[in-house]
């Protein structure tokens, strides 16, 4: 049996970025997150996001995954994020056909309910 591959994005946010839109990190979050059908924001040591990425995985969506540690800008886009979200819990977050679903409760709860499917299949994410 194949896994999907998750797409993880390692090189500085500026190669994506006009120099213009630099100073802006939630620019950046908002323009990263409408490049992929499925984009996760992510800390490589997170638990939590450890279990997102599995969760999209195990329904055969290859998510784009920004880990954030390893970037040398992530704690700016971290910080939009947390003001995004309106919380402290910054990571994950979860972006669906370039909208904001939210952080790990939100993803869950859209799985539980059964509006997740919907949402990847309108993305594009998933054709089954």
């Amino acid at each position: 049996m194949s896994y999907p591959t998750m797409h993880y994005q390692t090189e500085p946010w500026s190669y994506y970025m006009p120099v213009r839109s630099m100073a802006d990190p939630l620019e950046r979050v908002v323009r990263l997150a409408s490049e992929s059908a499925v984009v996760i924001f992510s800390i490589s040591s997170c638990c939590m996001c450890h279990a997102v990425k599995r969760l999209f995985c195990g329904m055969g969506v290859n998510p784009t995954v920004y880990e954030l540690d390893h970037d040398p800008r992530g704690k700016e886009i971290e910080r939009a994020l947390i003001r995004l979200l309106g919380n402290s819990a910054a990571v994950p977050v979860v972006f669906i056909g370039g909208k904001l679903v939210g952080a790990m409760d939100r993803v869950m709860a859209s799985h539980i309910n059964g509006t997740l499917v919907p949402l990847l299949k309108e993305a594009g994410a998933l054709w089954l």
